[in-house]
């Protein structure tokens, strides 16, 4: 019998259970052979809903029942589930679980005794379990143990639609049917067993691969959900973090597909009372009951008791290093969570715990490696910018007063507002205060109070502490502690909210201010130069600027003049851009034709130097040779605006002449890459229209 496979000697126990008798009846031999062919089925694989199913069948051949209850014991639930079939073929086989307790099957399956019921309409015992058999029309029912060895698997039942169908003398035939039965169960359970096992131990190796090459914590936690979901039964599953300092929970993360909307992720609580934090306090899996859910103050807990669950687990996270939080399950079942699952669940948190350490390690490097890359870029870049004192271009006397004005006021550090127009260069003025100054080896912090938004300002100006707010998973140190030592440039300071008017006004007077979030003070010592082309003075009066502020930023102001009050500076201006914008495009720039540079001067430039600025850059890029092509087509004066000083007739002469020129050198050819209107930077037909106006025939140039 040692020689013989696994399978091979359950098949001959089962043959020794049997013991068939040498004198029987025809009936009586073919129930025994029925009974032996039972042991066919160890050696054909199948689950247990397919091999309950099958047994039905045959059993049917060996005892006459109307019903049979095959009641099996889940030791990962604590519960039994009754799995009812009829002899009926017509009818569908149905499966109920109860408790322990409850159930027939749990009584024999604590005892190890059969019972008999000859009426169960006046059994008064297990009051679930007979009212379920009663409903489906049963009378008299006895169950056996389904017992093989030292496993105790649950009970067989048998039941009849007329009473006192069983007694003691049909108990020594249906027993021998329970242990070849039993037998039969316990290789089918042994084969799921088997394959939970390696599911489990899969999804620990999927757990573990996960950790060593996963960085992102949203990316982690869909995967741990797909896994668990495949190997322990519940319906909810979230990570909460522990903020020590805070002393409170957040719900991080949330897998929950059957919320009706009770409970959401980024709930954020006091720890007390929760099963998280006890979790993580006592560093051993909580497991709840919803009796025991309902006398807890936590928020969370009252949210999922709105969703209607019945049973909750928490396993905490940690490390030798650190403490997270917890890994949560719930269930719309009660006693959802076997000590088996537990203890997997405890293993997969391990993990879990090692994939957080390394992701908040990887955070805070990419934290500290933004920091240092913002330190650089205002610390070495800002100061080292393409934009300087050489960059102030021009001879006009209202140019040099603001340059006189540049150097009386470099030397100290006082408070300065540049005032002037968009495009006038308030921060090239600002720049070279620096530059000149004291201060010209440290930082020059630049913040536009215009481009970044004013919930986000407080942050971006003072800093935040971790935690500040939502979002503020680390430090950030504010453009005031960069500029440290150095100078803060606060362009488009008008559109400062009103709000942290208050805090700048400190910093100007006090040197001083509190990151937002922190209580502590911090002291630097920062020069501020502010810079608007807005009237303050209104502002002020409409109270939608603090007067203090005001005249604490307004300790030296510079006003620059617009390029229209300065025009003998336009043609330098010009000349210095087309040449620096030529070396950038490696082409050479030699002339500017004077009709073209007459309508420089006389344009009034609303955008001032910038504008100047971006008109030449469009010219070298449309020039092909070293005259340079402007296209004036873009000065055209809006209708509503009145000619002056003869600017509408120079436009047209100027307009004629750089046609001409460009005709000529193209040698009458209007379209293509090196046509014409390509030259001049507008589109054939536009330029056909022009040269109508203008009374030009391209036919003149054409050889």
């Amino acid at each position: 019998m040692k020689c013989l496979p696994k399978i091979g000697r359950r098949r001959l126990r089962c043959a020794q259970m049997i013991a068939e008798p040498t004198e029987q009846s025809p009936d009586t031999a073919q129930r025994y052979r029925a009974l032996l062919e039972l042991a066919d089925l160890i050696a054909e694989p199948r689950t247990l809903t397919e091999l309950l199913r099958e047994l039905a069948v045959r059993l049917h051949e060996i005892e006459n029942f109307d019903f049979v209850n095959f009641a099996i014991h889940d030791d990962t639930t604590g519960v039994v589930r009754m799995n009812i079939y009829s002899s009926d073929p017509k009818r569908e086989p149905t499966s109920i679980e109860l408790d322990t307790e409850s159930a027939i099957g749990g009584w024999v399956w604590q005892h190890q005794q059969p019972l008999i019921f000859p009426d169960l309409s006046i059994e008064t015992r297990f009051p679930k379990a007979v009212s379920i058999m009663c409903q489906d029309g049963v009378r008299s029912f006895c169950m056996l143990p389904l017992t093989h060895g030292n496993s105790r698997l649950g009970g067989l039942g048998f039941g009849r639609s007329e009473p006192h169908h069983y007694s003691a003398g049909n108990l020594e035939f249906l027993g021998t049917i329970a242990k070849l039965v039993a037998v039969v169960v316990e290789n089918a359970c042994n084969e799921k067993r088997l394959v939970r096992e390696r599911d489990r131990s899969q999804l620990l190796l999927e757990v573990t691969n996960a950790v060593v090459s996963t960085l992102d914590f949203q990316e982690l936690f869909a995967a741990v959900g797909e896994w668990l979901r495949r190997v322990v039964g519940h319906d909810y599953t979230s990570i909460v973090l522990y903020d020590q300092d805070r002393n409170s929970i957040r719900l991080h993360a949330l897998d929950f597909p059957a919320s009706r909307g009770f409970i959401h992720a980024d709930v954020e609580s006091v720890a007390t009372d929760s099963p998280s934090a006890r979790a993580l306090l006592t560093r051993q899996v909580q497991v709840y009951t919803r009796g025991e859910l309902e006398n807890m103050d936590s928020p969370m807990m009252k949210m999922l008791l709105r969703e209607s669950i019945l049973s909750f687990c928490s396993v905490p996270l940690y490390t030798s290093k650190s403490q997270f939080g917890a890994l949560c399950l719930a269930s719309f079942k009660e006693r959802a969570f076997a000590d088996t699952d537990l203890n997997l669940l405890e293993r997969i948190a391990g993990q879990i715990a090692i994939a957080l350490e390394n992701i908040r390690a990887y955070q805070e490097i990419a934290a500290l490696k933004d920091k240092l890359a913002s330190e650089k870029l205002y610390l070495e870049n800002e100061i080292r910018t393409e934009h300087n004192f050489d960059e102030l271009v021009g001879d006009s006397a209202t140019l040099q007063r603001v340059l006189h004005d540049v150097e009386t006021v470099a030397p100290s550090d006082a408070s300065v507002l540049v005032l002037g127009e968009t495009g006038t260069g308030k921060e090239l003025v600002a720049r070279a205060i620096h530059q000149i100054s004291a201060r010209k080896n440290q930082s020059f912090v630049k913040l536009s109070c215009a481009a970044i938004p004013s919930g986000l300002l407080e942050s971006e100006l003072f800093g935040h502490e971790k935690g500040a707010f939502t979002g503020a998973l680390s430090q950030k140190v504010g453009r005031l502690e960069l500029a440290n030592g150095g100078t803060l440039f606060l362009d488009e300071v008008g559109d400062i909210p009103l709000e942290l008017q208050p805090k700048l006004l400190r910093v100007l007077q006090e040197q001083e201010f509190e990151r937002l979030g922190s209580n502590r003070t911090v002291r630097v010592n920062v020069r501020v130069i502010a810079a608007t082309n807005r009237e303050l003075e209104t502002l002020v009066q409409q109270r939608e600027f603090r007067s203090d502020l005001y005249y604490r930023l307004k300790v030296f102001p510079i006003n620059i003049p617009p390029l229209r009050d300065r025009r003998e500076d336009i043609p330098v201006l010009a000349r210095y851009f087309a040449q620096k914008f030529a070396r950038r495009m490696n082409k050479v720039i030699d002339v500017i034709p004077e009709s073209s540079m007459n309508v420089l001067v006389a344009w009034n430039w609303p955008g001032n130097v910038r504008e100047l600025q971006n008109l030449i850059e469009r010219s070298v890029i449309l020039s092909k040779g070293p005259v340079l092509t402007v296209p004036l087509a873009e000065l055209q004066l809006p209708p509503s605006q009145p000619s002056s000083n003869g600017l509408d007739d120079m436009l047209k002469n100027a307009e004629r002449e750089q046609i001409v020129r460009v005709l000529r050198e193209t040698r009458g050819t209007m379209s293509g890459p090196l046509g014409a209107a390509a030259r001049l930077g507008v589109k054939r037909t536009t330029l056909q229209s022009k040269m109508r106006k203008l009374g030009i025939s391209r036919h003149d140039f054409l050889n």
